[in-house]
């Protein structure tokens, strides 16, 4: 039998500040340069409650790297990505919740890389591009059954296109956004420079979202909790002088491009894929920085109940 060639994707390597291309998929953009995602906000304003939104998640407590090199667990610490082609089979998937899920099929592989390992009981992401197609699959609690996969939800990304999920909708995120543009990844810190946002979580969320968000997970209706969706800045006046290269990248991309609140977790968790060549060292430095040395920009009005 014809062995399918696999790719398993740890990272993304930027093919210019608009254009950022795929290892093994050059011919896929990571979604256009006017997505939300590729859009820097540096000049934007701030929301008028940034500063309530900021302690609601908390004002004194810092930043933390989700990712890293090594094992945890016994499982790579991040999200990965696995790069497959058209000869990729196609499987259908029994989903939780089926109102708002892709139907597929998805091309999954037997051994794609689940978050946290294939014993893992947290969120089991399994992110897929098939780089003939440009299509980015995204899946949420996925586990292995007898006679195919099983998951909370799916959602099938064209990276050619802008287009949202319907309003209302999940994805393989709670705020219904695709999760593999927000990741941090080693080859874009290695060429100097992280030309998106990047995907965090908090505790608390508002039973609201925010554009380019479609869904909340909440039932707490506090107008100065963060709406999915949120994006936060850091601080132009932030000094980044004095941290190691891998961590300065990483905040000077929050200072341009800032990071989107995409579900509930711990706070101020920044979403990466794994790499051998991260320094755990240089990350564990982004504690340093605090949510105070955030600001809430404005992206539009809140849609809520």
């Amino acid at each position: 039998m014809k062995r399918l060639a696999l790719l398993v994707l740890p990272l993304v390597v930027p093919g210019s500040a608009h254009a950022l291309r795929l290892p093994g998929a050059p011919r896929c953009p990571i979604f256009p340069k006017t997505n939300p995602w590729n859009m820097r906000v540096d000049t934007w304003p701030v929301k008028t409650n940034s500063n309530a939104i900021i302690q609601s998640i908390g004002a004194d407590i810092g930043l933390h790297a989700d990712f890293g090199s090594g094992l945890y667990d016994g499982a790579p610490i991040g999200i990965a990505c696995t790069v497959v082609g058209r000869a990729q089979p196609k499987s259908y998937v029994s989903f939780e919740y089926r109102d708002e899920r892709d139907d597929g099929p998805y091309p999954i592989p037997k051994n794609v890389p689940i978050e946290g390992g294939r014993q893992s009981t947290g969120d089991r992401h399994a992110l897929i591009v098939d780089r003939d197609n440009c299509r980015l699959y995204e899946l949420y609690a996925l586990y292995p059954t007898s006679d195919g996969w099983r998951a909370g939800s799916g959602a099938i990304w064209n990276l050619r296109s802008n287009k949202l999920r319907p309003a209302g909708w999940t994805s393989a995120d709670a705020a219904g956004l695709p999760i593999f543009p927000g990741l941090a990844r080693y080859d874009e810190v290695a060429r100097g420079g992280i030309n998106h946002a990047l995907r965090f979580t908090v505790e608390r969320t508002q039973r609201a979202y925010v554009y380019p968000a479609r869904h909340w997970a909440s039932n707490l209706t506090d107008r100065n909790l963060p709406p999915m969706g949120t994006r936060v800045r850091l601080k132009w006046s932030f000094d980044v002088s004095g941290f190691p290269k891998q961590a300065r990248v990483i905040l000077v991309a929050l200072k341009r491009y800032g990071m989107m609140l995409a579900d509930n977790g711990s706070n101020w968790y920044i979403s990466g894929a794994p790499n051998p060549h991260w320094s755990n060292a240089a990350l564990q430095t982004l504690s340093r920085v605090k949510g105070s040395d955030f600001e809430v920009v404005e992206t539009g009005p809140i849609t809520g109940p």
